[in-house]
């Protein structure tokens, strides 16, 4: 009889206080919800000051005549290691290429990523294009990156080194614009 007794206890409909307590649950559950979310987007917001894009993301003199055809020859590149001159070449690249360069963080999705070796001889023309990772899925990516490379030869000189070998990763998006890893501005 006493086991009855319990089990008839729990079937009971909640009291006052315990349905007060689960609503005071549920509103401080609720809030924090609600703090963590408004924490969130203010993360996410962009700030009021953004500062200006690098240098190397300004159209030069280079990028004008350029885009007038007209021949450009950079000057020389002072660096003396292979590490270094990459950042050189993503330049010229940027500056050749001021309208294809993606604008900020790229998506998360990319449409492909490939990673190019450039051999660059002492007059900073191109001797040699290697793929160590091709994106083969878009044949067309690999094709408009060959092209674009070519199209801003001849590069920074490599005074110090007198000709050299260099890598870099495309970051290629959907709509046809692209980061370089060295100056990338990373990924949302």
């Amino acid at each position: 009889m006493h086991r009855a007794h319990q089990h008839s206890d729990n079937t009971m409909p909640p009291t006052s206080l315990q349905r007060s307590s689960r609503t005071g649950r549920h509103w401080l559950l609720a809030s924090l919800m609600a703090a963590v979310g408004a924490i969130l987007a203010a993360c996410k917001s962009t700030p009021v000051n953004v500062p200006p894009p690098p240098e190397s993301r300004l159209p030069s003199d280079d990028a004008a005549a350029h885009s007038l055809g007209k021949s450009v020859t950079p000057g020389p590149s002072a660096a003396s290691t292979a590490r270094a001159y990459r950042r050189d070449a993503a330049t010229h690249l940027y500056n050749q290429n001021n309208q294809r360069v993606f604008k900020g963080k790229l998506p998360p999705l990319l449409y492909a990523i490939g990673v190019l070796e450039v051999d660059i001889d002492r007059s900073g023309r191109i001797t040699k294009l290697h793929w160590m990772r091709a994106p083969r899925h878009a044949p067309e990516v690999v094709a408009e990156i060959e092209r674009t490379v070519r199209a801003a030869a001849p590069f920074p000189v490599p005074a110090r080194m007198g000709r050299v070998t260099y890598t870099d990763t495309w970051l290629w998006d959907k709509s046809g614009h692209f980061q370089l890893d060295t100056l990338t501005e990373g990924q949302l």
